[in-house]
């Protein structure tokens, strides 16, 4: 099935799931109609997408709708710093460091298109891109740094080993931001597993990405949101 037909089917499958509808918790009525279906053209915005052209045909990276999601994930949570496993081309990342000037550390492998990305970053003082064994940089990242308030799991292939070492040091400000978590069969089931986690907290299902939050004062939820 191409994309396109999937989007499709998805999008009917979550027809019930937009616009807040049957979400009770004022928080997060607020975060659904203010923050992910916000329309308010932000002023990176137009920089940004004239910044996609020349990044068109490159792998690794969200269609632009979602990465101005990233953005206002940030302006609203506002993180002190942010974490990034798995960089892709570069794009998810600046969208992110536009949104709020905090020390980001992003981590990938080695890639030979690594001088491309740094210049794609190359504006962004606060951006740490640093590339080679992925879950070794993790560590190093968790015991050197300050734990980070958002984290964006996005085009990694350790996806679970890296939300496993994440865990025990999340608090109740804690966002991790799952990239693409029906991307594969396995991915699929281990989101599933993660929504149900005792240890996770209230979660959003915005299928391009899903939102994981830590605030154990709150009940325990899942919210679908249809964001095709």
């Amino acid at each position: 099935m191409s994309d396109l037909c999937l989007r499709i089917w998805n999008w009917c499958c979550r027809f019930r799931h937009r616009c807040g509808y049957g979400v009770h918790s004022p928080s997060d009525f607020f975060l659904i109609t203010s923050v992910i279906y916000e329309k308010m053209p932000y002023y990176a915005f137009q920089l940004l997408h004239y910044s996609r052209e020349d990044e068109k045909g490159q792998l690794f990276h969200y269609r632009e709708k979602t990465d101005r999601l990233l953005f206002r994930l940030v302006n609203y949570l506002q993180p002190a710093s942010m974490l990034e496993i798995g960089t892709g081309c570069g794009l998810d990342t600046r969208y992110m460091a536009e949104a709020k000037h905090v020390p980001l550390f992003t981590i990938d492998e080695e890639r030979q298109d690594k001088a491309r990305i740094k210049h794609v970053l190359s504006a962004y003082p606060l951006v740490d891109y640093r590339t080679g064994n992925v879950l070794r940089l993790l560590d190093e990242a968790l015991t050197g740094r300050p734990f980070a308030d958002l984290i964006h799991i996005g085009h990694t292939p350790y996806y679970k080993e890296a939300f496993e070492r994440l865990l025990p040091m999340v608090t109740d400000r804690t966002c991790i931001i799952v990239g693409a978590p029906y991307a594969t069969r396995e991915k699929k089931r281990w989101w599933k597993q993660t929504i149900a986690d005792t240890r996770t907290g209230v979660t959003f299902d915005l299928y391009d990405i899903g939102l994981v939050f830590f605030d154990k004062k709150r009940v325990k939820e899942h919210r679908i949101v249809n964001f095709l």
